[in-house]
């Protein structure tokens, strides 16, 4: 890939490449050194939430995720990480409860109190389940379930803060001597348990749908999150629901199929207790 798309913020923050562009979906990113001599990454991005998304990282300020050094329209440049350590290498080889844990000690620092104004534009929960709102009324089944458990935990929601909304273990890196920080959220406002839900039901996750694993996890994340199990199980019901829509309307069928096994595992946890 030229640096074409990075061209215009490569000069206005005086960037010098550093290593091959990457290419996502939503936006494009590029390793690059300041003028001052500190490693950072530049992304470009022409997805709307990707920008909003943005702003929540600026908010936390570096706390809990990485800093943001500068911020224009589409264009972000902020921390990179230089750190070894993965928390998906962990979760499959032998260290699933450490990463689990380490993934909600950052939730527990992006979630804690700010002094500052919230971002603008925080989508509310309750809006981003209206993909799982839609498959339920089309597909019913274990879609209409999971959205009946969110429209309940919607209706007994904590104080709302902003979210993280995408955690998984490849958007929790190692930054060396900063340690593990989040990247990519997106612009999300509502009840902490939701940060949690996806490391249940990570589809990247080889032992994702395994049910010893999951009934594991759940109380390990359910300990680190200070959060009652059923809770958990609960918003990892509507989480995999919502994720397993998203995933058909991408056409993405396996993917779909696994979060609703995981889905699956979750109603069971919660059908099982007194």
């Amino acid at each position: 890939m030229s640096n074409s798309p990075f061209e215009p913020w490569l000069q206005r923050w005086q960037l010098r490449p550093e290593g091959e562009a990457l290419e996502t979906p939503s936006s494009h990113l590029l390793p690059v050194r300041r003028a001052s001599g500190v490693a950072a990454m530049l992304k470009v991005s022409h997805d709307e939430l990707e920008r909003q998304g943005a702003a929540s990282l600026a908010y936390w300020a570096g706390e809990g995720a990485a800093e943001v050094y500068e911020r224009e329209g589409a264009g972000l440049l902020m921390q990179r990480a230089t750190g070894t350590a993965s928390l998906m290498a962990m979760a499959t080889h032998g260290q699933d409860d450490e990463a689990s844990q380490i993934a909600c000690q950052v939730i527990a620092a992006l979630h804690a109190p700010r002094a500052r104004a919230w971002p603008d534009a925080l989508v509310p929960l309750a809006r981003w389940f209206q993909s799982l709102e839609l498959a339920a009324k089309r597909e019913g089944g274990m879609f209409a379930r999971a959205m009946k458990q969110a429209e309940e935990l919607l209706a007994s929601a904590e104080a709302a803060r902003p979210l993280h909304g995408d955690i998984h273990h490849d958007n929790v890196l190692d930054f060396g001597a900063r340690g593990w920080l989040a990247i990519d959220p997106k612009p999300l406002q509502g009840d902490r348990g939701f940060d949690y839900a996806n490391l249940l039901c990570n589809p990247e996750l080889p032992t994702v749908t395994r049910p010893d694993r999951f009934h594991r996890q759940l109380q390990v994340v359910s300990r680190a999150a200070d959060l009652p199990p059923a809770r958990l199980a609960g918003w990892t019901l509507a989480y995999a629901g919502l994720s397993a829509a998203w995933f058909l309307e991408d056409g993405d069928s396996v993917r779909a199929q696994s979060d609703l096994a995981v889905a699956s595992l979750a109603l069971g946890a919660l059908e099982s207790r007194p």
